[in-house]
């Protein structure tokens, strides 16, 4: 027997929020398809040329404008959060030289799988079974790929506010939880909005960020981000004057959520895929640069750092060693400055530069 969602609304997100819970999401919120009200601090943000070289944001920026632009006839947006804290990562509380001194990997990409990857695999579940019971109902899966504001969709469907350091934060999860969504033609019951910004005077994010990548509270410039030069910009040479604040970070940066009160509250549990993997966090410097293509591929497959691909990769752990001033890199750096690709060459004249000073 199938239900026909448009009429019996009610009954249809009981089922949404069992399939999701049964599917370990940690949340699940709706919100009508409107257009979203941050959509003009998208354009302003823009504007500022704080999207850094992040071209397919403005190419797209018409079709952020409404969950239409992506799925004709889109009535409701539900919105899905999954820990991927376990708890296995020390904190940063800036006198830890066991972490100040090390290679680091941003916490959701320290998994086996890639985040993307597993949340379109279980929503794939929960659309499957949406779609036997409303057959008449249009469902999109949305991971971070479509032109959708997603935390907008989310703070609408009750999940959370945004805070100073522009994260989704929850008062019973923090801020430790990846994002996915489902555009349906299916009208459902909404959530009310998350209206109240718990974060108060706190500036911690702010103060933190290493490289001072907030002009303003609510508001992150890519051109600064560790995470945008680490991981997105894989073309291009990242500015010396910045590379040195990066200190060991070579993927991603955590250090804006890893001071954040809030995240005393996140589960220390995860599902296996995201789970921390030590081949991922305790892998050695000198390991990453004598790895070859190959040796990355076969190491990283179905992980985030596969998309970032090794020549970013390795760039990035050199400019690290000169961070962390690991003279015993100099042979290897040596090495590399034969690379095929002149990122890396450039990042070990660099580095080789700095540690023979």
């Amino acid at each position: 027997m199938t239900i026909s969602g448009n009429e019996d609304p009610e009954l249809t997100t009981r089922l949404v929020r069992s399939i999701a819970q049964d599917l370990e999401f940690n949340l699940c919120g709706i919100a009508p398809a409107v257009s979203p009200p941050g959509y003009h601090r998208l354009v302003e943000w823009i504007n500022a040329g704080h999207a850094a070289d992040m071209e397919w944001i403005p190419r797209r920026l018409s079709a952020y404008q409404s969950p239409e632009g992506i799925q004709p006839g889109t009535k409701s947006v539900i919105s899905l959060a999954m820990n991927y804290h376990d708890g296995s990562s020390a904190a940063h509380d800036g006198s830890s030289t066991a972490v100040e001194n090390q290679l680091r990997v941003a916490r959701y990409a320290q998994g086996a799988a890639d985040y993307h990857d597993v949340l379109r695999s279980r929503l794939k579940k929960l659309t499957t079974q949406l779609s036997l019971q409303c057959p008449e109902s249009r469902n999109r899966i949305v991971v971070d790929t479509a032109p959708l504001l997603e935390r907008e969709f989310a703070q609408l469907a009750g999940l959370g506010w945004f805070g100073k350091n522009t994260m989704l934060i929850n008062r019973r999860i923090g801020s430790w939880f990846v994002l996915g969504f489902i555009l349906t033609t299916l009208e459902l019951q909404y959530d009310r909005p998350s209206e109240h910004n718990f974060c108060g005077s706190c500036t911690r994010c702010l103060d933190a960020c290493p490289t001072n990548a907030f002009p303003e509270p609510g508001v992150l410039d890519a051109r600064k981000c560790i995470s945008y030069w680490t991981i997105e910009a894989r073309t291009q040479p990242v500015p010396e004057n910045l590379s040195e604040q990066f200190g060991g970070w070579i993927f991603g940066c955590d250090v804006c959520q890893e001071v954040c009160p809030w995240n005393r509250f996140a589960p220390h549990q995860a599902i296996p895929e995201l789970q921390s993997q030590a081949a991922i966090t305790e892998l050695g410097v000198l390991d990453w640069l004598s790895m070859t293509e190959s040796e990355f591929q076969d190491r990283f497959r179905g992980t985030p750092l596969q998309r970032t691909g090794r020549t970013a990769m390795v760039r990035n752990v050199i400019l690290a060693a000169g961070n962390l001033g690991l003279k015993n890199t100099i042979p290897a750096l040596m090495t590399l400055r034969s690379d095929p690709s002149e990122q890396i060459q450039l990042a070990a004249e660099q580095t080789l530069a700095r540690l023979k000073m």
